[in-house]
Formats: C-alpha cells, structure tokens, sequence
C-alpha cells in the first residue's frame, strides 16, 4: 500500500489541485522591423537626387541670353530654378525676371518667357547712363527748349542717350532748332547755338538834332542822329522834341539789312499837349475827333478853344476846355471814375449756373450790379445748350435778361444749317470733320521743326467762310481801312482780300459781325484786345489750326483714308498746273525774292477773292492770294493724338497759316507750313468760321 492511500483523508482533501479561470495575458512576442544601414540611406538619398536631376535635364530648355552690350556682369534669374554652363542656361518653361548690370549702363530688369522649344536665343539690351550736354549760346541769355519743354539752365544738362531735338529763342534773334545725338554713358558733350540778329540797322538824323527816338511808341532811350535797331517786321518810328510836332514814319525792316531814313525836319508846333488817365488805354478826342489813347502827346493850335475828352468803358467821360498860348506845354491827367448799372437775370428751367467774362457767377437767377463796360453773360445747365450773350450795363437803368436753355436736342436742330450767310455777305458752309494728320514727316523735303506730325480727332461741327474777307466786307467795319500797296500795285480793291490787319482787327471784326446777326461774341476785348474767349459762343471768330489744316489738306472720307493729306493745293508735286492758285509767279519775280519758276498766274500781287477754282470742299484761296490768321496761339506741339485741338490757352504770338501771293519756295508752299506773328502784313488776312453748335 502507497503513503497516500494511509493518509488520512482529510489531508488527502488538502492536497487535491484545484483548476481555476485565469485572466489571459499575451506574451510578448512581436517580430521587430529591420533597420537600414547608413550606406543604404546614402545611396537611397543620392538616387532621388539623381531622378530630380535627370528629370530637370530632361524637361529644361537650353536659353542663352545675349546682352547688348556684351559686358554684362553680375547676372541673376528668379522665378525658378536656373543652372547656367558656359553662358547657357538650363530652365524650364516658363516666365522668369532677369537682373544684370554693365559699367555705364542702366541697371537691367526684364521679364523673359521661356517657350516650348528645346534651343532658344534672347537678347537683352542695356539703356546707356545718360549723357551731359553743355551748351554755348550767342546771345548768352537765349531761351532753350529741349524736346518740347523748356530747359533748366544750359551748362551740364542731363540727357537720356539718343536724338534730341534742341530749340533756341531771343525775342531780338531768329530762332533756331537744331539736333543733338548725344551719346549718353556720362559723356560730357558740347554744342554751340549762334543765333542770327532779327533786327535792322536804321539811321535816324533830324534837324534840329537832339529829338528822342522812338519804335512802335516805345522810346528807345536814344536822341538824333544816331543809329538804332528795329526788329523784323512793319514798325513805326517817331521822332520826338519838345515844342515841335511828333515826326511819324512806318518802315519795313528786314533782318540784316540797314536802313537809312532821309532827314527828318522837325515843324515848330503851336502848344503841346501831354494826355494821360488812370487807368491807361483810355480814348482822347479833341472837339470831337479821335486822336489816339492815353498816354498821348498832342499838338494843338494855339489861340484857339479846345473840348478834349477822355473815354474809357465803364468810366465817367473826363471833359477839360483848353485855351493855349503859342509854344504852350502842359499835361493833362485824367482819373477816371468807375459807373455801374444793374443787371436782372431770369432763366428757365432752375438751377443753372452763371458765369460773367468766363468767371462763374452762381446761382443764374439773381441781380447783378457790374462796371458799365460790355460783359459776356453765359448760362449753362447740364443737359441742356449753353446760352451767351454780351451786354453792357447802363447807369441808372435796369435791365432784364430773360433766357429759356434749349436742350442739346432742340439746339442742334435750331442751330444746324448746311450754309449760312452773314450780314457783311460771307458765305459760311458746315463742315463735318474726321480724324487726319496734321504736320509733316521730318523726311519731307522743305519741312521746319515746328510741323510735329501727329493724328488729330475731330468731333465739333465748325462752318467755314468759303473766301477770304475782302477790303469791302472789312470796311463795313472799319470804313478807313487802308490795305495799301506793294511796289505800286494796290492791295485796295473792293473785291482783294483785306490786308494789312492785325490778330486783333480781325477778332474785333468777328465781334462786330456776331453783333449784326445777333450771335453771342466770341472774344472778350478790352481796349482793342482779346482778353479770353467764349468757347461755347456760336459767334463768329478765326478757325482754329486743326480747323483750317482740315478744311485745307483732307479729301471726303469716300476719297481717302484718314492719314491721306494733300500736301500742296494742288496735289503732291512742283510745280503747280497754270492758274491753280494766286503764289509768287513770273508776273510778281520783280517785287518779291523768290518765285515759282515757269509759273504764271496773272497777278501780281493780290487778285480778286475767288478768282481761281475751289478745293474739293467748294473753298477758294485756301491756299494762295493771303496767308490767313488762325484762332491758335503758337506754339510747337508735341507728337500726342489730341482731339478738336484750340492750340495753348496763352502765348504771345498766333498761328497763320496757307500761303500768299508772296511765297514761292518749297517751306512756304506746303500746306503744313506754320508762320506765326500778331501784327498785320501786306500779304496776310483771315477768313470767318463758328461753331456749329
């Protein structure tokens, strides 16, 4: 018998196992990952490289970039990645921005495009550093102007390499433009500019001697005899001395050539007389006859009564009753006292504005206290056309202005007419213009500097004077005008365009004949000159430069593309057919300097206004008999398209174009051909125009 089987059993119960429920509990055992070597990281990191490389090469361009110059330097690309062999760059498709420099030159930044081709070539060009200019000029004080604007001093002038075109001016000199290429890359440059005198040498002697000499009633600081200089152009020189009556003498002075006056013998006067009046400009009569403007010396009988009168618009008449001894001198001065008058203004429909001389005024209905002197009175409202009307306030009178605005619609069929006739019997037609160009190609054979080319938009309707005003017309308004004569031959028939008037005339004539047909004036004038201008006025004025080159040089939009301009009256070549035109022909070769060789016309000088065909445009002498004022003031334009130009708003000098029965040279025939002056000459006149709306 085993141990167990006598052990006692409750020892036998205490050793029996016992199987119990147990929590299971995962072993640990997960495989573990294998780890690369540092080589294996190396070769693996060296193959992306190599595929990023190779797919670069793969997809880039081939792009060598060639800089004008060659000495670029310190080049550098953005935009992408760029790998450069041997001056060759490897990019890929795509738009980049380029930086390089070179001594000398502008720092470059351009942007390239590089396309789908595998090969590509671009250049890149530097702009030279800008050069300076220095400029010597005889006279040291002349003005310059570079490219259009006027130059700041003339010692070291920073210019941009290239052309320039260099304009040098004195009032007493001929001007001069000249062209300059500068080299620019800080190169010092020199130019000398000698201008030629304007003025003619004239001797004036006189008996007795010591007289004051004067130009144009402006003392020239010099007694006789002496020598004095007269700018170019028709003067008047006086010779002055106390108790002797004023010597006057008109004289034409050409530039460089002398001048000799025969002596002057000065007549004893009977009394003088000294007229001046605050302000200046004022009218004198004496016993009813005009005598001049203030300030003003006169010679008077003595022993005799006189009436002398100052007047001035808007002033009191100053009256003084003089009795002079023999050999009297006196002075009389005038202060003038300003009158008033009022003015009351109505207009419908509310809430237009007033404006009086151009200078807004507010609310349109109101009274107005103003100088008695003629105002421009314009009401404008928007919508709706513009009204304009002088009027000249009285003294101790009212009065009403009363207006109804028509609109823009009711205007332009009121207004629009295809021809119209002035009281003074000029025959006006309505043009309706189109883009062209004006000037001429700096290749044109005869062409001057100031004939910029440049495209020109027109949109306002205009009507033109189909002839030029004739000496009868003009006399209307001025009853003793005297056109003259050249060498003998007159310029004073009825039917010959009327000469010898200045800017001015002819813009106090346009006022005299708006007032006829009861049209608002154009020009505001005080004391014989334009002071502004009323540029919604349908009254009539002088044709702007635009205006007359249209009418002149264009063919009916049927005939021609827009930039297809004559450039002579006839057509494009010298000479011109027999009879085409009044120029400076075999009949005139013994009165003027130059003439049309072989050509014959029949005249002159002057010929009848109309005697030869019209333009295309039924317009005669657009281009002979007289050159013609125009609206613009002078200057030369830039090259930019403009659109319905009226040249600068001030300047000294107005445009004139066309030319006469004094011009036979290739400059003057043109029809671009400028000239400019202010004053009136032997072969210049003008023909009306308007606005159309």
């Amino acid at each position: 018998m085993n141990s167990v089987e006598n052990q006692d059993p409750s020892a036998r119960e205490q050793h029996t196992d016992t199987i119990e429920a147990q929590v299971f509990v995962p072993s640990d055992s997960k495989p573990q990952r294998a780890k690369l070597a540092l080589w294996q990281i190396l070769l693996l990191t060296f193959a992306c490289i190599a595929v990023v490389i190779f797919w670069f090469l793969f997809t880039s361009k081939s792009v060598l970039l060639e800089f004008k110059p060659a000495a670029a330097a310190d080049v550098s690309i953005s935009g992408g990645f760029a790998f450069e062999l041997g001056g060759v760059y490897l990019l890929r498709q795509g738009e980049y921005q380029v930086v390089a420099q070179a001594p000398l030159y502008e720092p470059l930044q351009a942007s390239i495009d590089v396309g789908p081709e595998r090969n590509q070539r671009i250049q890149l060009d530097f702009v030279p550093l800008p050069g300076f200019l220095t400029l010597a000029l005889s006279p040291a004080d002349a003005s310059v102007v570079i490219d259009g604007q006027p130059a700041a001093g003339t010692t070291r002038l920073e210019l941009a390499a290239g052309e320039h075109e260099i304009t040098v001016s004195h009032p007493r000199y001929i001007e001069k433009t000249i062209t300059v290429d500068m080299q620019g890359k800080q190169i010092e440059q020199s130019q000398r500019v000698e201008l030629a005198p304007n003025w003619a040498n004239v001797e004036v002697t006189s008996k007795p001697a010591g007289a004051s000499i004067w130009i144009d009633n402006e003392p020239t600081g010099m007694q006789t005899p002496a020598t004095i200089e007269a700018l170019a152009g028709e003067r008047e020189v006086s010779v002055r001395l106390d108790g002797f009556k004023t010597h006057r003498e008109r004289i034409f002075a050409q530039a460089g050539i002398a001048l000799s006056l025969a002596p002057v013998s000065l007549e004893q006067a009977d009394a003088t007389v000294t007229v001046t009046s605050q302000p200046q400009g004022a009218g004198v009569t004496v016993n009813g006859r005009f005598m001049g403007q203030t300030p003003l010396e006169l010679d008077l009988k003595s022993a005799q009564r006189h009436n002398l009168q100052v007047i001035l618009n808007g002033y009191a008449t100053f009256n003084r009753r003089l009795q002079l001894e023999r050999g009297d001198v006196r002075s009389v001065h005038a202060d003038l006292v300003r009158q008033t008058g009022e003015i009351v203004v109505r207009s419908q429909p509310a809430g237009a504005r007033l404006s009086i001389n151009g200078k807004p005024a507010g609310a349109a209905d109101q009274i107005l206290t103003l100088p008695v002197e003629p105002h421009t009175i314009s009401i404008s409202l928007d919508g709706y056309a513009g009204y304009s009307a002088e009027i000249t306030p009285k003294t101790g009178l009212v009065q009403e202005v009363r207006v109804r605005l028509l609109t823009l619609a009711e205007a332009r069929l009121a207004a629009l007419t295809p021809t119209i006739t002035t009281a003074a019997g000029q025959n006006l037609k309505l043009f309706d213009p189109f883009a062209f160009r004006m000037g001429a190609s700096r290749r044109e054979p005869g062409r001057r500097a100031n004939e910029t080319l440049r495209e020109v938009e027109m949109t306002r309707l205009f009507y033109l004077g189909t002839q030029e005003v004739t000496n009868a017309q003009f006399r209307q308004f001025a009853s003793g005008h005297d056109s003259g004569s050249f060498e003998e031959v007159s310029l004073n028939e009825d039917d010959m365009p009327v000469a010898s008037v200045s800017w001015n005339d002819a813009a106090a004539y346009c006022n005299w004949l708006s007032d006829k047909d009861g049209l608002p004036q154009f020009y505001n004038i005080e004391f014989g000159k334009v002071t502004g201008v009323n540029p919604r006025s349908t009254g009539y004025r002088m044709p702007t430069e635009a205006e007359w080159s249209w009418a002149a040089r264009t063919l009916p939009r049927t005939k021609q593309d827009a930039t297809d301009v004559l450039r002579f009256p006839w057509g494009d070549n010298l000479p011109p057919p027999d009879r085409h035109g009044n120029y400076a022909d075999r009949a005139a070769s013994a009165l003027v300097g130059r003439v049309i060789f072989g050509y014959n016309d029949n005249h002159t000088a002057a010929s009848p206004v109309g005697t030869f065909k019209s333009n295309i445009y039924g317009l005669y002498d657009m281009g002979g008999n007289v050159a013609e004022w125009t609206n613009d003031f002078y200057e030369i334009p830039s090259s930019e398209k403009v659109t319905d130009p009226t040249g600068p708003a001030s300047g000294e000098y107005r445009v004139i174009k066309g030319a006469s029965w004094m011009h036979g040279t290739i400059t003057e025939l043109r029809y671009s051909f400028r000239d400019y002056g202010i004053g009136g000459r032997q072969d210049l006149g003008f023909r009306i125009a308007r606005n159309a709306e």
